[in-house]
């Protein structure tokens, strides 16, 4: 899953109280929240409509995703992170009947999620770029085995080929790895055989999410989960969408996962932080004359790209050159200047539904983070492992 400043919730809403006639007598106002909404909603019908009517949207496009990886988070001068966190406001989703729900270990680790809290903002402030990196991680932990941190298990004698090391879609990319062994660690010390590493991936990536975006982006975790002892290479490769699958094959990979159109769009704007190798965009063509990327910014890539990257030749770039750092909707705006560097960004102006989903992203204040809360709730809710079903890790790396 991959990748900027834009107006955030409560500041400059594009809806103001003195454009409505005042309700009749004795009936109650309507918050201006709802009237942000009914307008989204409004705007979300006229730009299908306007679309229709002009035919510029085609019916197919290529989506995958590309490769965030280690680099030095460049743009991180002036990071502060936003000390108290607002209070999560995004619903929940009902609890299961296998123990999966919010406050999971109020009685048994009340103090777990601030633990885990503590490590990622710690470490998030030193190096922003691995706040792109667990937020990833989940994603790619949730699509294969479901979300059950069989994507932190090492290689073993037994098992050569877990799903860190599949090429190309976690090797050498996925990081974030000490991060989540830090906070395991610490929760060990405070609630020994307590506290899952699935759950502290989940804890993680949304804290990440929260000082990315300086507080914009928070929500209430269920937990709950248990961690598999499962683990493969191959599996990865079967369910983690490439760069060459179209619209209609990316939607069917999300589809199997529980997710919709809407969570695909949503999803994407997580590209707006991260840095990604030239290899996905570079051999996707989308440097070539004839690709529809802004010129001025495939000019600058190609000065900083090979032009054919290899294991021993694959730099990182920043993937939001606008906000590189910051978790917010710039990159809803960058799709639509043609100034995002894979092929499934672009792809979300290849359908009428994806490009209205990204113009109200991109212009309509809020709308995003809210609904990005609620998509990472959904998709850290899947496929998940109660009770008998899996395990408590002592160490995240190595099943007990």
């Amino acid at each position: 899953m991959r990748a900027g400043s834009s107006p955030h919730p409560h500041q400059s809403p594009l809806i103001t109280d003195h454009l409505f006639s005042p309700p009749p007598a004795g009936q109650r106002l309507v918050s201006a929240a709802a009237r942000r909404s009914e307008m989204a909603a409004k705007l979300a019908n006229a730009m299908v409509t306007l679309l229709v009517l002009l035919g510029s949207v085609a019916c197919q496009a290529d989506y995958g995703y590309g490769n965030p990886s280690s680099g030095s988070g460049s743009g991180s001068s002036g990071f502060q992170i936003p000390f108290p966190f607002p209070t999560p406001t995004p619903p929940t989703p009902s609890p299961s009947a296998g123990g999966f729900s919010p406050g999971f270990y109020d009685s048994t680790c009340p103090n777990a999620e601030n633990i885990v809290r503590g490590v990622v903002e710690n470490a998030v402030k030193q190096n922003p770029g691995i706040g792109a990196g667990l937020i990833r991680m989940l994603f790619h932990d949730c699509f294969v085995e479901g979300c059950d941190a069989s994507v932190l298990l090492d290689p073993t004698s037994a098992n050569s080929q877990p799903e860190k090391l599949a090429i190309p879609p976690n090797f050498p990319s996925l990081r974030g790895f000490e991060v989540i062994d830090e906070a395991k660690a610490a929760l060990e010390a405070a609630c020994p055989n307590t506290v899952s590493c699935a759950d502290t991936l989940a804890f993680a990536a949304r804290d990440a999410s929260a000082v990315l975006s300086d507080g914009n982006i928070n929500f209430t975790v269920p937990a709950g989960r248990r961690d598999g002892r499962v683990s493969n290479s191959s599996d990865a490769l079967n369910f983690l969408p490439p760069p060459s699958f179209n619209l209609s094959e990316l939607t069917a990979s999300f589809a199997a996962k529980g997710l919709d159109v809407d969570d695909l769009v949503v999803l994407s704007g997580a590209h707006t932080v991260g840095r990604s190798h030239c290899s996905p965009f570079v051999s996707d063509g989308r440097l070539n004359a004839s690709s529809d990327m802004n010129p001025a910014l495939a000019a600058s890539l190609r000065s900083k790209c090979p032009a054919s990257p290899n294991a021993a030749n694959d730099p990182t770039v920043a993937q939001d050159v606008v906000t590189p750092v910051r978790l917010d909707n710039q990159y809803y705006r960058n799709v639509l200047s043609h100034s995002v560097l894979f092929t499934s960004d672009a792809a979300l102006l290849k359908s009428v539904r994806t490009t209205a989903a990204v113009v109200l992203n991109a212009f309509v204040p809020g709308v995003w983070e809210q609904k990005f809360a609620r998509a990472m709730v959904k998709m850290a809710a899947i496929e998940v492992k109660t009770g008998a079903n899996g395990e408590i890790r002592r160490n995240c790396r190595v099943v007990n």
